[in-house]
């Protein structure tokens, strides 16, 4: 996916007039590099791959107002992942919607339904849409603490513990650009013209100065 991804959001910058630098070093993620970039997006860099230094660099850059864009694996949330010894970034978690990821059911086709129709990320999408994933589950729904834009039809598709309310896209609105996708494990995903939909909205609304 990652891979994958890599021309796609090319093309789209090249489109739709914006610049985007694809990296898979870790390292960039600091204040002095940060300080050129209007949004981050975090495609399948899970919190924890990050260091203390560059969580906070990153949390610093989102909490100046900057943009955000988390994707499937970015919202790897809670302590299961890390050593013993490790320090957990417990503000990600909260900046998650006070959700922990808990293991997600096998890949499958499922249903997005689009709750949020008037929102600037999901303007222009169908009510509802297909798309094969791996249907991230959550301890609990992050309702309460976020604006969910979609959720998951748990009924067109077999879940590993259903959650009832399953979101799937939001945003916290304590912060003023977070958009977080779960969707979005495999490279197939974009070749289907909602999911690009989405991404290019959910870019462009970070992005905004």
């Amino acid at each position: 996916m990652i891979a994958a991804a890599k021309p796609v959001l090319e093309k789209m910058a090249e489109e739709n007039h914006f610049a985007v630098d694809f990296t898979d070093d870790a390292d960039t993620i600091n204040d002095e590099n940060l300080k050129r970039y209007q949004a981050f997006m975090m495609l399948h860099l899970a919190p924890f791959d990050m260091t203390p230094p560059q969580q906070q660099a990153l949390q610093k850059f989102i909490e100046s107002g900057k943009g955000w864009v988390g994707i499937h694996a970015a919202g790897l949330t809670g302590r299961e992942f890390l050593d013993p010894k490790s320090v957990y970034w417990e503000w990600f978690e909260g900046f998650m919607g006070g959700i922990l990821y808990s293991p997600h059911p096998h890949y499958q086709k499922g249903t997005v339904v689009v709750e949020d129709r008037k929102h600037p990320v999901t303007k222009g999408l169908p009510h509802r849409f297909d798309v094969s994933d791996e249907w991230y589950e959550f301890n609990k729904s992050p309702r309460g603490n976020v604006h969910v834009l979609a959720t998951a039809d748990e009924s067109t598709y077999k879940q590993n513990k259903p959650m009832g309310d399953h979101p799937i896209i939001w945003i916290n609105e304590n912060y003023r650009r977070m958009i977080y996708i779960a969707i979005g494990h495999d490279p197939s995903i974009l070749e289907n013209k909602d999911y690009l939909h989405l991404l290019r909205n959910a870019i462009l609304w970070a992005g905004q100065k």
